[in-house]
């Protein structure tokens, strides 16, 4: 399972504070890197659900020794799409999550996937995170657990 997860932004604070929002538990600066903030799940989400955000051309760079852990480095010319993406749980309703990225003047839509459907919601325009909401939730995993068990283990 993912604990949490970090994303670009331009605006790291107003990201934050939208994603927040979505997930339940609100924002706050973090403490790591130059203006970074970070987005939490609510007092009653399982397993302590948050999204770090840190400037766009801000990037993490492996350590150079045994003991040295992640650094922070600069992009001058830091891209604004790429193939990263989420899919996350909210408590928000199909309307609501589109409601927000509305007020945001952030694209979000409404997609049937096929076997499950979701919310593309585009931060700033430019990364996707999909929201599901419960009843998105409980669709998803029945589809992915049902391909779970017809699946053959890896040789």
């Amino acid at each position: 399972m993912i604990f949490h997860a970090s994303v670009p932004a331009d605006d790291p604070e107003r990201v934050a504070r939208v994603l927040g929002e979505i997930l339940g538990g609100g924002s706050s600066p973090f403490h790591v890197g130059r203006h970074s903030f970070m987005a939490r799940g609510g007092a009653d989400e399982e397993y302590g659900t948050a999204i770090e955000v840190y400037p766009r051309d801000e990037v993490m760079m492996p350590g150079t020794g045994d003991g040295d852990m992640v650094r922070l480095g600069h992009a001058d010319n830091p891209p604004r799409y790429g193939a990263f993406h989420l899919a996350v749980g909210t408590k928000l309703s199909k309307e609501e999550i589109i409601a927000v990225g509305a007020r945001e003047g952030w694209r979000a839509v409404h997609c049937d996937r096929g076997p499950f459907d979701l919310v593309e919601f585009w931060l700033e325009d430019s990364l996707m995170i999909e929201f599901l909401d419960p009843k998105m939730q409980a669709r998803y995993k029945s589809v992915v657990m049902a391909r779970r068990g017809s699946a053959k283990p890896a040789a």
